[in-house]
């Protein structure tokens, strides 16, 4: 016991190396930058939110090149799109607080099927869960549906060119595409679950964003590994809890728009750089981040939105920790029970 708990904290604490980050980091910097500027540029500030989902297609296949990436890409830009008109549906019910705990459970299993099955990277619906609950948690009608989708799809097309824009220029094509594939597991309903009892727990507490809780909870789950489940969960709660200090510095100036997008394309730039050496490291950017991305669609007082993303990490995350936990628990009971 001793000596995994050692082995965690050495997990923790360690830096990675990763070969060719910067041109990850580049390519999503640009991904967000550009739409949205335009979301500015047509003084249209609530689309922002639309646009920021839509360029996280630029995120996935950091590791894969040329024709694989974009198929890669192409998938995780669909669902992407789809969780955000989702959101919009959602968010014209007057009850859509509630409802949006049980759908995010459906996005969750959903994404976790896809996922697995084109072999995302990164794996598991996260963003998926983010975008959905981030635009449902909103009040919209349902004319907002046809621009959500524009807005979503056109900055996940353009995503889609700044990460595939090299296989242009190469002749040969060094990977072959994802293929889907029949994936069978318990990890659809593991997501759900998480997302059904954060969401849940966070929505009854009435704290302002429950949808942050729900993140946290899945955000373990992607990784390999009891062990490497428990340290993401750590990551993810003193990361973001570490995170809020850089999240109330930048939050205090009260940056212009124009400003607030520069300092989002940066940070996305800094936290694909630091991501896959550490991710508690790149927590205290990926915060700050989608605060601020959240503040160009609707102000709010910062000092709420610090309380709120704090409590919610540690509840989603402590869900995500705990569902981890139970794991080798419930393999002993099934195997108790196997016949012979």
């Amino acid at each position: 016991m001793a000596e995994q708990l050692r082995a965690m904290v050495r997990a923790l604490l360690h830096l990675r190396h990763e070969r060719g980050a910067h041109r990850v980091a580049l390519r999503a910097g640009v991904s967000v930058l550009v739409p949205l500027l335009a979301s500015l540029a047509v003084h249209r500030p609530d689309w922002s939110v639309y646009a920021a989902f839509g360029a996280f297609t630029s995120l996935y296949g950091r590791n894969h090149v040329h024709l694989s990436r974009a198929v890669m890409q192409a998938s995780a830009g669909v669902a992407l799109t789809l969780s955000v008109i989702l959101g919009v549906l959602v968010g014209c019910l007057e009850s859509r607080a509630w409802v949006a705990v049980p759908v995010a459970a459906v996005v969750a299993a959903l994404g976790a099927v896809l996922g697995a099955a084109q072999d995302w990277h990164p794996p598991g619906p996260l963003f998926l869960i983010f975008g959905f609950g981030a635009v449902a948690s909103a009040p919209h009608v349902l004319s907002d549906v046809p621009v959500a989708a524009a807005v979503a799809g056109l900055s996940s097309l353009f995503a889609l060119a700044v990460g595939n824009v090299g296989s242009f220029f190469l002749r040969r094509q060094k990977s072959k595409p994802a293929r889907l594939r029949h994936v069978w597991s318990g990890e659809p309903a593991r997501y759900a679950l998480a997302v059904v009892l954060a969401g849940g727990t966070a929505t009854a507490v009435g704290i302002g964003h429950p949808y942050w809780a729900m993140v946290a909870a899945v955000a373990p789950l992607s990784a390999q590994g009891v062990t490497a489940q428990l340290v993401r969960a750590g990551h993810r709660i003193i990361g973001t809890l570490l995170g809020l200090l850089t999240s109330a510095a930048l939050l205090a100036p009260k940056l212009s728009p124009v400003a607030v997008v520069l300092v989002v394309a940066a940070l996305q730039i800094v936290t694909e750089l630091l991501v896959g050496r550490n991710y508690g490291l790149a927590l205290l950017f990926i915060t700050p981040m989608a605060l601020l991305i959240g503040q160009l669609a609707v102000t709010r007082p910062a000092g709420a939105l610090l309380f709120d993303r704090g409590v919610e990490t540690v509840i989603g995350a402590g869900i995500g920790g705990a569902i981890v936990m139970c794991q080798p628990w419930l393999r002993r009971r099934r195997a108790d029970r196997s016949p012979g």
